[in-house]
């Protein structure tokens, strides 16, 4: 059974919108080699509409081996407002998230990741499906933004792994305690 693995960057206020503009140095190389590694273990990417287009206008053309593995991968992104996916190899998916995702956990392939908590997060995470949850917290306050979190179910969480960067982040790996 294929795995679902969350990436999130978030700031150590707990913001998690429009990352690119604050993570600035801390995004070093290390960092960079940890993403690209997960990648390479990962076959198809999740999201919703919001980082669809987020992602498909940063990485609307592969620059290098980490954009390059991103716009060859399988690309589900939900939504029901979004008439047409232009960016390579995406799927534009109006069904239930929670359904969908568990179709594709019961395939074969490679782990699925996720990039950000948003509202497909926040619904794998509640029903059972994100296997993995990684939080890149970088050491910066951004002051205003998008928090991690939004109200919803309680869902216990087993620190698996934590690493730091040569530039400040720390990486904290869960798991569900569904998961252990």
């Amino acid at each position: 059974m294929r795995r679902v693995v969350e990436s999130t960057l978030i700031s150590a206020d707990g913001v998690i919108e429009e990352p690119h503009r604050w993570t600035g140095e801390h995004f070093g190389e290390e960092a960079v080699g940890r993403a690209l590694e997960q990648l390479r273990r990962t076959d198809a990417m999740v999201m919703g509409r919001g980082t669809y287009e987020l992602f498909s206008t940063i990485w609307a053309k592969p620059a290098d081996d980490y954009s390059s593995v991103i716009y060859d991968m399988k690309k589900y992104v939900f939504s029901s407002t979004l008439d047409q996916a232009d960016w390579n190899n995406t799927e534009i998916v109006t069904e239930d998230v929670v359904a969908t995702v568990a179709e594709l956990k019961g395939q074969d392939g490679q782990d699925i990741v996720l990039y950000g908590h948003g509202g497909v997060g926040q619904a794998l995470l509640e029903a059972g499906l994100l296997d993995e949850l990684k939080l890149w917290v970088h050491p910066v306050i951004v002051g205003r933004g998008t928090l991690l979190f939004r109200p919803g179910e309680q869902t216990e969480l087993r620190l698996a792994a934590t690493h730091t960067t040569s530039t400040g982040v720390v990486i904290l790996t869960y798991r569900a305690s569904s998961h252990s």
